[in-house]
């Protein structure tokens, strides 16, 4: 049984993001690779990026202080002047303090950035506020759309997650948040994370208008279908997915002369068994496991967006290859039928 991946023409429908007013395109651009995220990065081949991202109809960018150390930053607020329209999302939580030990581009927590910042964990009212402040001045922007605070959990902090959390509970974080959100200076506030269990935690104590959910909805995993979703439809919270790759594993495969990447490591024999899976399914209908991959969790309706990290031209243009796949409804039930799909997931209405 196959089926031919034909493409739809451009156009890229954008989706209302909870109750902010905010309309986020489907597809965004995922800015890590800015910052020169493992391999560096020129500046005129990241303003391509960007050019080609927003040529494509992307309207959404999310960026952090983190990525290459404020280099990011400063690459997105220069691709973003004299646009309008644009929605642009940054990160709190990690305040960047002078390194001048820094002298090159040596890679530093993944980053090839010569910038001479290190990043300092900083979840208080005061460091939310400093943070906010700076990324103003890095991007060279009036305002930020939305903020997230970043890696605030178990995954990110160990034994010192109970430190953390209470630092933006207690500590005036979240008040931080919500005092700009009231005021206008913002208009969404969220959690950018790699884990489930913490942003549960976290709406129980505060009111969240999107969770930036890296790796935790994919082809590969959906147990955030069991209490998250549930919970953000029952309190209006968007979702905007992160990582849609699984860190790779879902772009590559597993045949490819790639070392197969889940979670940002080598992955594990059951995952790359349960990946062999889903490529067989592929091969059966002709549709190209990145495709599906891609377009799988914007069939769910809490997601408003999916934002794969793009380093490139070529990416982006690879990415709406993807976007725009056919993918026929049998494809989708094939999986389901294999036990390789969460019985309560949303399918994927086929692409004419």
């Amino acid at each position: 049984m196959s089926a031919h991946h034909a493409l739809l023409q451009s156009g890229l429908p954008q989706r209302v993001l909870g109750r902010t007013g905010l309309s986020v395109s489907e597809v965004g651009l995922g800015a890590s690779a800015l910052g020169n995220l493992y391999r560096p990065m020129s500046d005129a081949d990241a303003q391509e990026t960007l050019a080609a991202a927003f040529a494509e109809g992307m309207n959404y960018v999310d960026c952090a202080p983190y990525y290459g150390f404020g280099l990011c930053e400063q690459r997105v607020g220069e691709g973003l002047k004299g646009r309008t329209g644009m929605v642009l999302s940054s990160k709190v939580g990690r305040l960047l303090e002078p390194a001048p030990e820094v002298t090159d581009d040596s890679e530093r927590c993944g980053f090839r950035s010569a910038m001479p910042f290190t990043p300092v964990f900083d979840y208080s009212y005061d460091g939310v506020m400093k943070s906010w402040e700076a990324s103003l001045q890095r991007l060279g922007v009036a305002r930020i759309d939305m903020l997230y605070v970043h890696d605030i959990g178990r995954a990110t902090h160990g034994y010192r997650h109970p430190e953390r959390l209470q630092q933006l509970i207690h500590g005036g974080g979240l008040r931080a948040l919500a005092h700009l959100r009231a005021e206008g200076q913002i208009d969404a506030v969220g959690i950018g994370v790699n884990e489930i269990q913490v942003c549960l935690e976290l709406l129980e104590e505060t009111d969240l208008d999107v969770i930036l959910l890296a790796g935790r909805y994919t082809l590969l995993e959906q147990k955030a279908l069991d209490a998250l979703f549930p919970e953000c439809a029952r309190r209006g919270t968007s979702i905007v997915i992160g990582g849609p790759y699984n860190s790779g594993i879902l772009a590559t495969g597993t045949r490819s002369d790639v070392v197969p990447r889940f979670n940002y490591e080598v992955a594990a024999t059951d995952v790359v068994f349960r990946v062999r899976r889903l490529e067989r399914v592929c091969r059966e209908f002709n549709v190209p496991l990145p495709a599906a991959a891609l377009q799988f969790p914007l069939a769910h309706p809490q997601v408003a967006s999916v934002i794969p990290g793009l380093g490139g031209r070529e990416q982006v243009e690879q990415t709406m290859t993807f976007y725009r796949t056919h993918i026929p409804a049998e494809f989708w039930q094939e999986l389901r039928s294999q036990n390789l799909i969460h019985e309560a997931a949303p399918l994927p209405v086929a692409k004419p």
